[in-house]
């Protein structure tokens, strides 16, 4: 266990210190949820506000050309490609996590079953996000059984690809563990086995270097409300390797993806490269504020962009479990996250019998994690904001909740619509 004098000198010694500039961080507050929701850039309230009173207020329907609208999604999407190892005009900044993601599969399995026909499975983790499950699910559903969706444990899910996968479909960094695919391996893998490799980077983008080219990966789809500090509900964006690109058209065909959207005709085709998984109108001042986190994790660059940030936030996770385990030794706390650095992505997680209430104590105190069904707490570590001397005084808060029994009280036992 070290003093907090110890984490005060790794904050004076950090090259990576300044950027907590660029971010509205409030006083008391020891934020360790960016895993769920990103902190707000202090840019983007003046680049919303810019957005409504000139760009819409002023220029309306021009701004579409004049302040360069109807471009977003594409140049929102190279900034994000160079976080996560693609190339100028391969991914696109649209639409939810949820929904790209039926965009991706639904191309997929449809790549996959004109190889072979009788590829007939999506494997995935037990444990993978629900929402992936479930989009995977409501697929399988729309096929009339021709495909179906196979769920194992982790462990498992290399000796379970056969003849049979079409699609090994994972998210990179488990939500619930931050236990970290090596997704070079992994890919190929899926690839030896016959089948396409389907990323989700929702935990990933923005904290841990992705080469998705240098993979092999085929399709991808990731988050921009987290790692990316896009705000709450931010667009998402997705991916797809240059080989499968133009295979098909993805499913949700709308007319921002048509070749040629504004000659409406009635017949649609679609439009060259990534740009035909773009569906409806995007939402321009979500998009803004996107911008405005992306170019957060970009301001890294010059630092040593995501190796530095990877760095700092091992660094980081190692010295929050070196702590809870020293100091809250013996108080019901099991580590719930892969010990070692390299295993897991930017967060640690515990396991405890009373997570919940213990949480809501925290976050009385102004200690912001999360908990994850049934028993986990979770703790996000976000480099670009994290101080280290913010690893002390959260275990500090966790010591005090767990040693005099604070999270007993009966306020903290009532459930939130959200945790």
């Amino acid at each position: 266990m070290q003093p907090r004098s110890h984490f005060e000198a790794l904050d004076a010694a950090d090259p990576l210190a300044g950027l907590r500039q660029q971010f509205s961080l409030p006083p008391g507050v020891i934020y360790l949820d960016g895993n769920s929701l990103g902190v707000l850039p202090t840019r983007t309230a003046a680049r919303i506000a810019g957005v409504v009173s000139h760009e819409w207020g002023e220029g309306l329907i021009r701004s579409w050309n004049s302040a360069g609208w109807i471009d977003l999604a594409a140049r929102i999407g190279d900034k994000i490609a160079t976080l996560i190892g693609a190339g100028p005009g391969e991914v696109v900044a649209a639409d939810s996590t949820s929904v790209n993601l039926f965009k991706v599969l639904a191309a997929a399995l449809r790549i996959a079953r004109e190889n072979d026909a009788q590829r007939t499975e999506i494997v995935s983790e037990l444990g993978n996000f629900p929402t992936d499950l479930y989009i995977a699910q409501g697929l399988a559903d729309l096929t009339g059984g021709a495909v179906t969706l196979k769920m194992v444990e982790r462990e498992d899910i290399l000796k379970t690809l056969s003849p049979r996968t079409a699609v090994l479909m994972l998210t990179h960094v488990n939500y619930k563990t931050g236990a970290m695919w090596d997704m070079p391996a992994v890919t190929q893998a899926a690839h030896d086995a016959g089948a396409l490799m389907l990323w989700d980077l929702a935990h990933s983008a923005g904290a841990v270097p992705v080469d998705l080219r240098a993979a092999g990966a085929d399709f991808a789809v990731g988050c921009g409300y987290k790692y990316l500090n896009g705000g709450p509900g931010a667009p998402a964006f997705v991916w797809a390797h240059a080989q499968h690109v133009e295979r098909f058209w993805q499913p949700l065909s709308g007319w921002l993806g048509h070749a040629a959207p504004f000659a409406f005709t009635p017949d649609y085709q679609p439009a060259t490269g990534i740009a035909r998984y773009v569906c409806g109108t995007p939402p321009v001042l979500s998009m803004a504020a996107l911008e405005c986190g992306v170019d957060t994790v970009l301001a890294a660059e010059p630092l040593g962009g995501l190796a530095a940030l990877r760095a700092k936030s091992m660094t980081l996770t190692d010295a929050f479990v070196a702590q809870v385990e020293a100091r809250c030794a013996g108080m019901g706390l099991t580590l719930a996250s892969p010990r070692d650095a390299t295993l897991r992505g930017s967060q640690i997680c515990f396991a405890h019998a009373n997570a919940y209430e213990v949480m809501q104590a925290l976050i009385a105190r102004g200690v912001i994690g999360d908990f994850r069904a049934p028993d986990i707490l979770r703790f996000g570590f976000t480099p670009l904001y994290t101080q280290h001397a913010d690893v002390f005084d959260a275990v500090e808060h966790l010591h005090a909740v767990l040693s005099t029994g604070e999270w007993r009280d009966a306020r903290y036992a009532k459930r939130n619509a959200v945790t």
